[in-house]
């Protein structure tokens, strides 16, 4: 017994120990961000901005935890378009800062569109004449399109680099479920309507193949085009190297003779390079600034004139944040619309900009979000900017606005509704032996439960098609009169079609090809304002909002079976999750645009 209470006090002072230490990291590591935050670094004379791609290039990052490592959260890092643009602005403001190295490490990014602007951006950098170096282990295909606009592109002597076009692969489940015994009832409108595909099907539809094979076509030539430009390799020639062999395993010296890069180097002969750039001595320290660094030097902002509002409506559409369970970026129907009616009676605020960078989700919500822009817009101006995708919901929220700027490389368009429901009479029925039976008042009264576990359901799923279609009659009614179009002219660049935002322009879904800032600007010349200045209506996700997830969300566990599993069978088989979360009826995309 004696011993027992030995080891039981042994065990409590073990546990209050590790809290007080746990408590006093925590607390050092707050103090650490906290000032970290306020203070502002200090630029030395031939400084250089060093930027680390690296981790998820998304729309807007969210903020770190403290202690993100014990969270699990730290698998990824993620990096903000906005912080990017803004730093390289900043860089080239400053006398100071004479040129930027970039080094391109294990790097993805959201969307075509969000690569391209960060490029385009870096080249209007380089047109103030200071320079961009690049350097890197392994260039992924990527990171190399973003930085082959450098004055200099290097590579590792044992390095690789990838060129070998854009692809998509999709998983297809109707095999593995046809064994499991379920089936997934669906009822759409649009042929081109391809969410549902993979539950479904065992391949692609000649539809689907259309569509995608059109616009990977019409992003890679624009990537091409780009890469000749600064490369100064002809488009066919670039082509042709993608074509004839596997360059990810070449030998690095053929990437040179290829034009791809202009040399082989060891990490201390970049320097070196950087070095005489700056006209430093070689044993000097070169004098950095990272991209937290120039992310708070940009804390001042000219707050000047009157106030244009950007809203970011980032991440899938749903109904409740319950709903988000994975803890990622969501747009939730109801919070978004109050948000915008908050906005409609904000006398300060002379017009919006939605910044939308969503494949969509609830049409419901969607519809929600929708009516709450019309609102707006009763009351001042609305401008929607769109990023990476802003398709089938996200073109919803985004039809009624005065005015459409898109990204060339923009993913836009998919106006079609489908709704899916999973069948598993053959599961519990025919291979488990459970069987149903109830009683109720009247015809329908189980309708559902007859679709979930019934084998003669046709009557139900007739009136489930009819909801569809006049989900996607209205869904033709809101573009139509936000586009000034006849519902049968959108119908028939609908049917669930996705097009480039350079095609979306030619049909009249788009107005402009431009970015935020022109967005702004629009914003501000029908709000009849000279000066002005665009200020983020709300903030990223905070730090302690991930400190402290929803059960809902997962965190821990969500990151670590997205590692076991990987992201090529982690997506369909939360897809089963997903499903039962998701509201009956959806207006979205089915696929990731992410380019490594």
């Amino acid at each position: 017994m004696k011993e027992f209470f030995k080891m039981t006090l042994a065990t409590i002072c073990g546990i209050v120990l590790l809290s007080v230490v746990t408590t006093i990291l925590f607390i050092i590591s707050v103090t650490g961000m906290l000032l970290s935050e306020t203070s502002k670094p200090n630029i030395s004379k031939n400084s250089v901005y060093t930027l680390n791609l690296k981790g998820l290039v998304e729309e807007r990052a969210s903020e770190d935890t403290p202690l993100s490592f014990l969270l699990g959260q730290n698998d990824m890092e993620s990096m903000g378009l906005d912080d990017i643009l803004a730093s390289i602005r900043k860089a080239k403001e400053e006398k100071d800062i004479k040129g930027i190295y970039i080094e391109a490490g294990a790097v993805a990014f959201d969307s075509p569109a969000i690569l391209r602007r960060i490029r385009d951006e870096l080249k209007d950098f380089r047109k103030s004449g200071k320079w961009i170096v690049a350097y890197a282990d392994i260039y992924q295909q990527g990171a190399y399109y973003l930085c082959s606009v450098a004055d200099k592109v290097y590579l590792n002597t044992t390095g690789m680099l990838e060129f070998q076009g854009l692809g998509v692969n999709r998983s297809y489940m109707k095999g593995l479920y046809d064994k499991l015994g379920i089936k997934y009832e669906a009822v759409k409108v649009g042929k081109y309507k391809s969410a549902i595909e993979s539950d479904i099907r065992t391949d692609m539809s000649a539809e689907d193949r259309e569509q995608r094979t059109v616009y990977l076509n019409g992003i890679w030539q624009s990537m091409l085009k780009d890469i000749a430009e600064s490369r100064k390799i002809p488009t066919a020639r670039l082509d042709e190297i993608a074509n004839d062999s596997i360059m990810a395993i070449a030998d690095p010296k053929d990437y040179v003779k290829a034009g791809l890069i202009d040399g082989i180097k060891y990490p201390e002969e970049i320097r070196k390079d950087i070095k005489q750039r700056l006209g430093i001595e070689k044993d000097d320290d070169i004098a950095q600034l990272s991209l937290s660094d120039m992310k708070a030097l940009c804390q001042d902002k000219d707050e000047k004139g009157e106030k244009i509002s950007v809203y970011y409506a980032c991440g899938e559409i749903i109904d409740d944040a319950a709903a988000n369970f994975f803890g990622s970026q969501a747009i939730v129907g109801k919070t978004m619309a109050d948000d915008l009616r908050k906005l409609a009676d904000d006398d300060d605020v002379k017009a919006v900009v939605l910044r939308v960078n969503s494949p969509g989700g609830s049409a419901v919500a969607s519809e929600q979000i929708w009516h709450a822009v019309q609102l707006l817009k009763a009351k001042k101006p609305v401008v929607v900017s769109m990023s990476g995708v802003a398709a089938s919901g996200g073109y919803m929220i985004s039809a009624g606005a005065n005015s459409i700027f898109a990204e060339p490389t923009t993913i836009t368009g998919s106006i079609g509704i489908f709704g899916l429901i999973p069948n598993v009479n053959g599961l519990l029925t025919d291979k488990l032996g459970v069987t149903f039976d109830g009683v109720g008042t009247n015809t329908y009264t189980n309708w559902e439960d007859n679709i979930v576990f019934g084998k003669n359901n046709a009557e139900e799923l007739r009136y489930m098609q009819s909801y569809v279609e006049r989900g996607y009659n209205r869904f033709l009614k809101i573009v139509a009169d936000g586009r000034k179009m006849s519902t049968a002219q959108v119908d028939s660049i609908g049917q669930g079609r996705v097009w480039l935002g350079s095609d979306a322009l030619k049909i009249k879904l788009v107005d402009k090809l431009g970015t935020l800032d022109d967005a702004v600007k629009k914003a501000a010349e029908l709000a009849k304002v000279k000066s002005y200045h665009a200020e983020v209506y709300q903030n990223a996700s905070s730090w302690m909002d991930r400190f402290l997830p929803d059960e809902e969300k997962g965190s821990y566990l969500d990151s670590q079976l997205r590692k076991v599993l990987g992201d090529d069978l982690y997506t369909p088989v939360m897809e089963l999750r997903r499903q039962q979360q998701r509201n009956r009826l959806q207006a979205r995309l089915p696929f990731s645009l992410r380019i490594h």
